[in-house]
């Protein structure tokens, strides 16, 4: 839905509406390729005998299917009409898609489907993943002190200030700032959840701690959205939204799904940190237990060979002999 003169209304803001195929070319073509390319390296993976999680499959695969369903159905349109639709796409693509795509590992799993380049050649897409990964810039973007303030600045920045009305008037603004808002999550989620590994790993407790520094901030934004007595930007207007559309009781609806979105991240998050939590301390019990019996293992070896030296000494002939 594009701002010309004869602008046709959408009709009411319904799930029917919603569930039409209004394809975003730049998510879907996006998706695609990034949805093909994890397969690809899942399929080389199992081709090799290795093992590869079929949970972190799907996770990615919902990760993108999420991503496709509010950018290339209804809501896309709606989005561009009502501050409701756009709340809903804003917060699948910064906090339901990004948890999702990082719970599919796609970064461990590049590192193992990519084969080396081999000893003298130029580096590979795989030396490059790997300095990237080392590099100063990803220690920056993807540390606590950068992605929570990023997080924040992209909730309050965008929309109390001109940005917001600025960005909606191009059709690159809005693609630009869809990808930011889906860029912003994966960063802010990755040190906190992410299965892959990454310049800044803090321990679990930190971990939780992270995700709770961020999410008051966006409970608090939720709720002055839905306490504002006047329209924050000034995109969304009478004759564009459906009819009957009243926008200052839109925006509050915005409000509150922002305010409540909040809560579905944390829980998701907190789940899987709570069973990468457990995960590591059996890890880590199973690891003291090898390394334990590997002593043992150690100390008899010694034993025997000390027997054994007794035993060689002990059948040596006696030097009066003979």
């Amino acid at each position: 839905m594009h701002h010309h003169g004869g602008m046709t209304q959408p009709g009411p803001f319904t799930l029917s509406n919603v569930w039409t195929w209004s394809p975003d070319w730049v998510f879907l073509l996006a998706g695609l390729a990034a949805l093909g390319l994890y397969l690809a390296g899942a399929v080389r993976l199992y081709r090799r005998g290795d093992k590869w999680p079929v949970g972190r499959v799907v996770a990615w695969a919902a990760g993108i299917g999420t991503m496709l369903l509010v950018t290339c159905t209804g809501l896309n349109d709606y989005g561009m009409a009502l501050f409701s639709a756009h709340m809903i796409q804003h917060m699948v693509l910064s906090m339901l898609t990004p948890i999702l795509m990082l719970l599919g590992a796609p970064i461990t799993l590049a590192l193992r489907a990519l084969r080396p380049a081999g000893k003298g050649r130029p580096r590979g897409p795989r030396e490059l993943l790997v300095a990237l990964l080392h590099s100063t810039y990803v220690r920056v973007i993807s540390h606590p002190a950068f992605t929570i303030p990023l997080f924040i600045a992209s909730l309050y920045g965008v929309y109390f200030t001109p940005l917001f009305d600025f960005l909606m008037q191009y059709r690159a603004g809005h693609i630009l700032m869809m990808v930011h808002f889906l860029a912003t999550g994966l960063v802010f989620f990755w040190p906190i959840m992410g299965v892959d590994p990454g310049p800044n790993r803090p321990g679990h407790v930190m971990r939780i701690i992270e995700l709770f520094m961020g999410m008051p901030f966006h409970a608090f934004f939720g709720v002055a959205v839905m306490m504002a007595s006047h329209p924050l930007v000034t995109s969304f207007t009478v004759d564009t939204a459906p009819p009957g559309t009243n926008l200052l009781e839109d925006q509050k609806l915005a409000g509150g799904i922002t305010w409540a979105f909040g809560e579905i991240p944390t829980a998701i998050v907190l789940i899987a940190l709570v069973y990468q939590w457990m995960r590591s301390e059996q890890r880590q019990a199973r690891r003291a237990d090898r390394a334990e019996e590997r002593s043992g293992d150690a100390e008899l070896e010694a034993y025997n060979a000390y027997l054994a030296s007794l035993n060689r000494g002990g059948r040596r002939p006696a030097p009066d002999a003979g």
